[in-house]
C-alpha cells in the first residue's frame, strides 16, 4: 500500500523534471542565432553539409536553415537578392559580383579541387599539346571555361587551334559517348562518373595544377556589419567540421554521399581530390585574380569593369578572430 502511494508522487516528480528539461531545451533553441544558408548541394560543400548533419552549427549556438541549389552562382544570386544570408560559392560568381560592384564580403575559403580533362582513347591524345584540332567541351561562365583557357595556353595552343563546345557538365558524358566531342573539361564527380561509365574508352590526361576551383563563404557586407558574431560562429563551426572530417574520414564520406545523393563507393575514390580547409591565403587571391583576368580578356564582364581590389572584397576579421593562423595573406 505504501508503494502504491509513493508511485504517483514519483511519477509526478519525474514528469515535472521532464517538462522542465523540455522547457530548457526550447529556451536554448530559442536562443540560437538564426541564419539562412544557400548551399550548392555537392561534395564541394562538404564542410557545411557535415556542420549541419552532425549538429555542429547548434553546438556553436546557430540555427541554420539550408536551401540547396545546383550552382554557386544561384547561391550568391540568392544572397544578393535577399533570399538567404550566407552563400557557398566558387570564384566565378565572386569575380562577376565584384566587377559589378556588388557589396559582397568574402569571409573564408573552405575547399578547393583541380578541374580535369577526359579524352576519348581513340582520339590519340597523350598530353595536353595533343588537344590541337580536337573538339573540347567546357561550361561557359564557370571555372571550367577558365580552366580550358589556362590549359590551352599552357599547351601552347589558342582557342582557334581547337573546337570549343559549350555544354553543361551533365551533358558532357552523353555527347562524349555519342562521339560528338573528343574531350571535356570539368570538375568531379563528373569525371569519375564518366570514367566508370566508359571504361577503357576514356582516358584522363595529366593536367594537375593547371587550375583549381575554390569553394567559399560569401555574405553581403551589410549582413556582416550587422551580424559579426553570427558570421564568426559560422566560420568556427566549419573549422570544427573540418577537424571532425579529418578525424573520421569514413564517416565523413558516408555523411556527404548521403546528403548529395551519391553512392558511397562513387565518392570514396575521389574523396582525396577535395581539399577541405577553412582559410584565407594567397592561393585564393591568385585564383580570384586569374579568373578576373580571364573575364577582362574574354569580355565576360560588366561595361567599364576593371580588376577588382580584392583587399576590399575579402574580409579577414571574422576568421582572424576565430583562428588567426588560418589567415596567411601577404597583404593581411
Amino acid at each position: 500500500m505504501h508503494w502504491n502511494k509513493v508511485r504517483p508522487i514519483a511519477a509526478i516528480a519525474g514528469c515535472a523534471a521532464l517538462c522542465l528539461a523540455i522547457g530548457l531545451d526550447r529556451a536554448s533553441a530559442a536562443e540560437l542565432l538564426k541564419a539562412r544558408l544557400a548551399q550548392n548541394l555537392g561534395p564541394i560543400s562538404g564542410l557545411a553539409i557535415v556542420a549541419k548533419s552532425k549538429g555542429i552549427f547548434e553546438k556553436h549556438g546557430l540555427d541554420i536553415a539550408v536551401s540547396n541549389f545546383t550552382s554557386g552562382k544561384q547561391c550568391l544570386d540568392t544572397v544578393i537578392g535577399g533570399g538567404a544570408d550566407i552563400a557557398t560559392t566558387a570564384e566565378a560568381p565572386v569575380t562577376a559580383s565584384a566587377m559589378a560592384n556588388q557589396p559582397i564580403a568574402f569571409v573564408a575559403g573552405m575547399e578547393y579541387s583541380d578541374l580535369k580533362t577526359l579524352v576519348a582513347a581513340k582520339a590519340g591524345v597523350k598530353t595536353k599539346a595533343d588537344l590541337r584540332g580536337k573538339r573540347i567541351a567546357f561550361t561557359a561562365g564557370t571555372g571550367s571555361e577558365v580552366y580550358t583557357a589556362t590549359l590551352l595556353k599552357s599547351a601552347g595552343l589558342t582557342p582557334k587551334d581547337v573546337t570549343l563546345v559549350n555544354l553543361r557538365p551533365q551533358e558532357m558524358l552523353p555527347a562524349f559517348a555519342a562521339g560528338s566531342i573528343d574531350a571535356f573539361d570539368t570538375w568531379e564527380p563528373h569525371i569519375a562518373n564518366a570514367k566508370k561509365a566508359l571504361g577503357e574508352a576514356a582516358i584522363e590526361i595529366d593536367t594537375k595544377g593547371t587550375y583549381s576551383e575554390t569553394f567559399n563563404i560569401v555574405v553581403m557586407r551589410s549582413y556582416l556589419d550587422a551580424n559579426p558574431a553570427l558570421v564568426e560562429k559560422f566560420i568556427a563551426a566549419l573549422i570544427d567540421a573540418e577537424v571532425w572530417m579529418k578525424a573520421h574520414p569514413d564517416e565523413a564520406i558516408t555523411a556527404v554521399a548521403e546528403a548529395v545523393g551519391m553512392k558511397r563507393d562513387e565518392l570514396a575514390p575521389i574523396w582525396a581530390d577535395y581539399i577541405y580547409r577553412v582559410r584565407l591565403d594567397d592561393r585564393l587571391i591568385e585564383i580570384l585574380k586569374t579568373h578576373s583576368a580571364w573575364r577582362l580578356e574574354s569580355g565576360n564582364h560588366p561595361p567599364g569593369a576593371v580588376m577588382p581590389d580584392f583587399s576590399k572584397v575579402v574580409v579577414t576579421e571574422p576568421l582572424k578572430k576565430v583562428d588567426p593562423a588560418r589567415v596567411t595573406l601577404s597583404w593581411k
